[in-house]
Protein backbone atom coordinates (compact mmCIF):
# COMPACT_ATOMS: atom_id res chain seq x y z
CA UNK A 1 0.00 0.00 0.00
CA UNK A 2 1.11 3.50 -1.13
CA UNK A 3 -0.12 6.62 -0.03
CA UNK A 4 -1.76 8.69 -2.91
CA UNK A 5 -0.84 12.19 -1.43
CA UNK A 6 1.72 14.17 -2.68
CA UNK A 7 4.17 16.62 -1.40
CA UNK A 8 6.39 18.66 -2.83
CA UNK A 9 8.73 22.13 -2.68
CA UNK A 10 8.67 24.91 -5.67
CA UNK A 11 11.18 27.61 -5.77
CA UNK A 12 10.83 27.98 -1.83
CA UNK A 13 12.82 30.26 0.22
CA UNK A 14 12.31 30.66 3.42
CA UNK A 15 14.27 31.57 7.10
CA UNK A 16 14.16 33.78 10.04
CA UNK A 17 13.63 38.22 10.08
CA UNK A 18 16.04 39.14 7.04
CA UNK A 19 18.17 36.31 6.54
CA UNK A 20 17.26 33.22 4.24
CA UNK A 21 18.59 30.14 5.24
CA UNK A 22 17.14 28.06 1.99
CA UNK A 23 16.95 30.08 -1.45
CA UNK A 24 14.75 29.14 -4.72
CA UNK A 25 14.56 25.42 -3.34
CA UNK A 26 12.87 22.99 -5.37
CA UNK A 27 12.09 19.10 -3.84
CA UNK A 28 9.71 16.31 -4.66
CA UNK A 29 8.98 13.92 -1.87
CA UNK A 30 8.95 10.20 -3.51
CA UNK A 31 5.22 9.55 -2.15
CA UNK A 32 5.52 6.13 0.06
CA UNK A 33 9.36 6.63 0.60
CA UNK A 34 11.60 7.34 3.09
CA UNK A 35 13.17 10.21 2.98
CA UNK A 36 16.05 11.73 4.98
CA UNK A 37 17.84 15.09 5.09
CA UNK A 38 21.30 15.25 5.73
CA UNK A 39 23.79 18.26 5.75
CA UNK A 40 26.31 20.23 7.92
CA UNK A 41 24.88 22.34 11.14
CA UNK A 42 22.70 25.20 10.03
CA UNK A 43 22.56 24.41 6.17
CA UNK A 44 18.51 24.41 7.17
CA UNK A 45 17.49 20.79 7.58
CA UNK A 46 15.16 21.94 10.08
CA UNK A 47 13.86 25.10 8.65
CA UNK A 48 12.98 23.29 5.59
CA UNK A 49 11.04 20.62 7.73
CA UNK A 50 9.51 23.40 9.51
CA UNK A 51 8.04 25.06 6.69
CA UNK A 52 7.06 22.02 5.01
CA UNK A 53 4.29 21.47 8.20
CA UNK A 54 3.79 25.00 7.78
CA UNK A 55 5.60 26.00 11.29
CA UNK A 56 7.04 28.30 9.32
CA UNK A 57 5.82 30.82 6.02
CA UNK A 58 8.04 31.03 3.22
CA UNK A 59 8.98 34.36 2.22
CA UNK A 60 8.84 33.20 -1.59
CA UNK A 61 7.55 30.07 -3.15
CA UNK A 62 5.41 27.60 -2.30
CA UNK A 63 4.76 24.41 0.19
CA UNK A 64 2.23 22.04 -1.99
CA UNK A 65 0.23 18.63 -0.86
CA UNK A 66 -1.74 17.47 -3.54
CA UNK A 67 -1.30 20.49 -5.35
CA UNK A 68 -2.62 23.01 -2.55
CA UNK A 69 -0.40 25.02 -0.69
CA UNK A 70 -0.19 23.81 2.72
CA UNK A 71 0.09 27.42 4.08
CA UNK A 72 -3.42 28.33 3.03
CA UNK A 73 -5.18 24.48 3.85
CA UNK A 74 -7.22 24.18 7.73
CA UNK A 75 -5.02 23.31 10.33
CA UNK A 76 -7.28 20.28 11.14
CA UNK A 77 -7.23 18.74 8.08
CA UNK A 78 -3.51 19.29 7.16
CA UNK A 79 -2.78 17.74 10.47
CA UNK A 80 -5.16 14.54 9.20
CA UNK A 81 -2.93 13.72 6.55
CA UNK A 82 0.63 15.42 7.92
CA UNK A 83 1.92 14.64 10.92
CA UNK A 84 5.45 16.37 12.74
CA UNK A 85 7.59 15.52 15.40
CA UNK A 86 9.52 18.79 16.02
CA UNK A 87 13.27 19.23 17.19
CA UNK A 88 12.12 20.39 20.48
CA UNK A 89 8.82 19.77 21.43
CA UNK A 90 7.35 20.97 24.81
CA UNK A 91 4.76 19.15 26.96
CA UNK A 92 2.24 20.77 29.32
CA UNK A 93 3.44 20.37 32.67
CA UNK A 94 2.37 17.41 34.65
CA UNK A 95 0.79 15.61 31.36
CA UNK A 96 0.85 12.03 31.76
CA UNK A 97 2.42 9.90 29.04
CA UNK A 98 -1.10 8.04 27.65
CA UNK A 99 -2.74 12.00 28.00
CA UNK A 100 0.01 13.40 26.12
CA UNK A 101 -0.11 10.50 22.95
CA UNK A 102 -3.98 11.28 22.88
CA UNK A 103 -3.29 14.41 22.19
CA UNK A 104 -2.13 13.05 18.95
CA UNK A 105 -5.92 12.03 17.89
CA UNK A 106 -7.09 15.75 18.32
CA UNK A 107 -7.27 16.36 14.24
CA UNK A 108 -9.52 13.07 13.71
CA UNK A 109 -11.99 14.60 16.41
CA UNK A 110 -15.07 16.10 15.50
CA UNK A 111 -16.94 18.90 16.98
CA UNK A 112 -19.17 17.36 19.99
CA UNK A 113 -17.61 13.74 19.13
CA UNK A 114 -17.06 11.69 21.43
CA UNK A 115 -13.30 9.50 22.01
CA UNK A 116 -13.66 6.42 20.49
CA UNK A 117 -12.81 3.21 20.19
CA UNK A 118 -10.62 3.96 17.25
CA UNK A 119 -8.98 5.97 19.34
CA UNK A 120 -7.89 3.47 22.30
CA UNK A 121 -6.90 1.30 19.55
CA UNK A 122 -4.58 4.04 18.02
CA UNK A 123 -3.20 5.00 21.31
CA UNK A 124 -2.69 1.63 22.71
CA UNK A 125 -1.10 0.47 19.15
CA UNK A 126 1.70 3.23 19.21
CA UNK A 127 2.24 2.94 23.08
CA UNK A 128 2.50 -0.55 22.45
CA UNK A 129 5.21 0.10 19.19
CA UNK A 130 6.92 2.69 20.95
CA UNK A 131 7.81 0.24 24.05
CA UNK A 132 6.44 3.02 26.26
CA UNK A 133 3.07 1.50 27.73
CA UNK A 134 4.38 0.55 30.42
CA UNK A 135 4.78 4.56 31.26
CA UNK A 136 1.37 5.52 30.41
CA UNK A 137 0.66 6.75 33.67
CA UNK A 138 3.85 8.39 34.59
CA UNK A 139 4.01 11.86 33.73
CA UNK A 140 5.57 13.22 31.02
CA UNK A 141 8.30 15.65 33.03
CA UNK A 142 9.21 12.52 35.17
CA UNK A 143 10.84 10.50 32.16
CA UNK A 144 14.14 10.36 30.65
CA UNK A 145 15.60 12.12 27.25
CA UNK A 146 15.37 9.14 25.82
CA UNK A 147 12.04 7.70 26.88
CA UNK A 148 10.47 10.98 26.16
CA UNK A 149 11.64 11.24 22.69
CA UNK A 150 9.78 7.47 22.31
CA UNK A 151 6.64 8.76 23.77
CA UNK A 152 6.57 12.19 21.59
CA UNK A 153 7.32 9.59 18.50
CA UNK A 154 4.14 7.56 20.09
CA UNK A 155 1.80 10.82 19.54
CA UNK A 156 2.95 11.14 16.36
CA UNK A 157 2.00 7.49 15.32
CA UNK A 158 -1.03 7.93 16.80
CA UNK A 159 -1.98 10.33 14.87
CA UNK A 160 -2.17 8.34 11.99
CA UNK A 161 -1.25 10.25 9.11
CA UNK A 162 -0.21 9.15 5.71
CA UNK A 163 2.62 11.69 5.64
CA UNK A 164 5.33 11.77 8.66
CA UNK A 165 7.91 14.51 8.94
CA UNK A 166 10.44 13.93 12.02
CA UNK A 167 12.97 16.07 12.75
CA UNK A 168 15.64 14.08 14.13
CA UNK A 169 13.65 11.22 15.88
CA UNK A 170 16.93 9.38 17.17
CA UNK A 171 17.86 12.47 19.16
CA UNK A 172 18.84 11.47 22.89
CA UNK A 173 18.20 7.89 22.21
CA UNK A 174 21.07 5.37 23.00
CA UNK A 175 22.10 2.93 19.71
CA UNK A 176 19.78 0.26 20.28
CA UNK A 177 17.02 2.50 20.41
CA UNK A 178 18.16 4.23 17.36
CA UNK A 179 17.67 1.26 15.68
CA UNK A 180 14.45 0.28 17.46
CA UNK A 181 12.71 3.57 16.73
CA UNK A 182 14.34 3.56 12.25
CA UNK A 183 13.16 0.28 11.99
CA UNK A 184 9.66 0.61 13.18
CA UNK A 185 9.22 3.90 10.85
CA UNK A 186 10.46 1.19 8.02
CA UNK A 187 8.09 -1.43 9.13
CA UNK A 188 5.27 1.91 9.39
CA UNK A 189 6.16 2.60 5.79
CA UNK A 190 6.39 -0.94 4.88
CA UNK A 191 2.87 -2.34 6.33
CA UNK A 192 0.83 1.37 5.62
CA UNK A 193 2.93 2.76 2.88
CA UNK A 194 3.19 5.77 4.74
CA UNK A 195 5.58 8.59 2.97
CA UNK A 196 8.32 9.33 6.25
CA UNK A 197 10.59 12.59 5.97
CA UNK A 198 13.31 12.82 8.33
CA UNK A 199 16.17 14.76 9.61
CA UNK A 200 19.00 12.89 10.72
CA UNK A 201 22.86 13.84 11.70
CA UNK A 202 24.03 10.13 10.97
CA UNK A 203 24.83 9.65 7.70
CA UNK A 204 25.38 5.53 8.11
CA UNK A 205 21.68 5.22 9.69
CA UNK A 206 20.28 7.94 6.94
CA UNK A 207 22.20 5.52 4.21
CA UNK A 208 20.87 2.36 6.14
CA UNK A 209 17.03 3.40 6.29
CA UNK A 210 16.42 5.78 3.62
CA UNK A 211 15.67 4.77 0.10
CA UNK A 212 16.19 8.77 -0.84
CA UNK A 213 18.90 10.87 0.02
CA UNK A 214 18.61 14.88 0.40
CA UNK A 215 21.71 16.81 1.15
CA UNK A 216 21.61 20.49 1.74
CA UNK A 217 24.81 22.97 1.45
CA UNK A 218 24.50 26.77 0.97
CA UNK A 219 21.22 27.40 1.35
CA UNK A 220 20.13 24.53 -1.52
CA UNK A 221 20.20 21.25 -2.67
CA UNK A 222 23.66 19.78 -3.13
CA UNK A 223 22.14 16.37 -4.13
CA UNK A 224 19.28 14.19 -4.14
CA UNK A 225 18.69 10.23 -4.69
CA UNK A 226 19.25 6.75 -3.56
CA UNK A 227 22.09 6.27 -0.74
CA UNK A 228 24.14 4.82 -3.38
CA UNK A 229 23.62 8.18 -5.77
CA UNK A 230 24.11 10.78 -2.66
CA UNK A 231 26.51 9.12 -0.14
CA UNK A 232 29.73 9.97 -1.90
CA UNK A 233 33.24 10.81 -1.22
CA UNK A 234 32.55 13.92 -3.46
CA UNK A 235 29.07 14.90 -1.93
CA UNK A 236 30.75 14.28 2.05
CA UNK A 237 33.73 16.51 0.94
CA UNK A 238 31.30 19.26 -0.79
CA UNK A 239 28.47 19.16 2.28
CA UNK A 240 30.34 18.86 5.54
CA UNK A 241 34.54 19.77 4.55
CA UNK A 242 35.25 16.09 5.46
CA UNK A 243 37.32 13.59 3.66
CA UNK A 244 36.42 10.24 3.74
CA UNK A 245 35.67 6.47 2.25
CA UNK A 246 33.06 5.48 1.06
CA UNK A 247 32.32 1.46 1.36
CA UNK A 248 29.73 -0.94 0.86
CA UNK A 249 27.97 -1.73 4.62
CA UNK A 250 28.63 -5.37 5.11
CA UNK A 251 25.13 -5.57 6.85
CA UNK A 252 22.94 -3.58 4.40
CA UNK A 253 24.72 -3.37 1.10
CA UNK A 254 24.45 0.27 1.42
CA UNK A 255 26.81 2.58 1.46
CA UNK A 256 28.96 3.56 4.78
CA UNK A 257 30.97 6.57 5.12
CA UNK A 258 34.29 6.15 7.24
CA UNK A 259 35.12 9.57 7.99
CA UNK A 260 39.08 10.40 7.30
CA UNK A 261 40.85 13.00 10.09
CA UNK A 262 44.23 13.57 11.37
CA UNK A 263 44.74 10.25 13.22
CA UNK A 264 44.24 6.46 13.07
CA UNK A 265 45.00 6.49 9.46
CA UNK A 266 47.05 3.05 9.15
CA UNK A 267 50.65 3.71 7.59
CA UNK A 268 50.93 2.43 3.74
CA UNK A 269 54.43 1.30 2.72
Amino acid sequence: MTTDHSLAVESLTVGYGDRAVIESLDLPVPPGRITAIVGANACGKSTLLRSMSRLLAPKAGHVLLDGREVHRMPAKELARTLGLLPQSPIAPEGITVADLVGRGRNPHQRLLSRWSRDDDRAVAAALDATHTAELADRAVDELSGGQRQRVWIAMALAQQTELLLLDEPTTFLDVSHQVEVLDLLTDLNAARGTTIVMVLHDLNMAARYADHLIALAGGGLHAAGTPAEVLTEQCVRAVFGLDSQVITDPVSGRPLMLPIGRHHVVATA
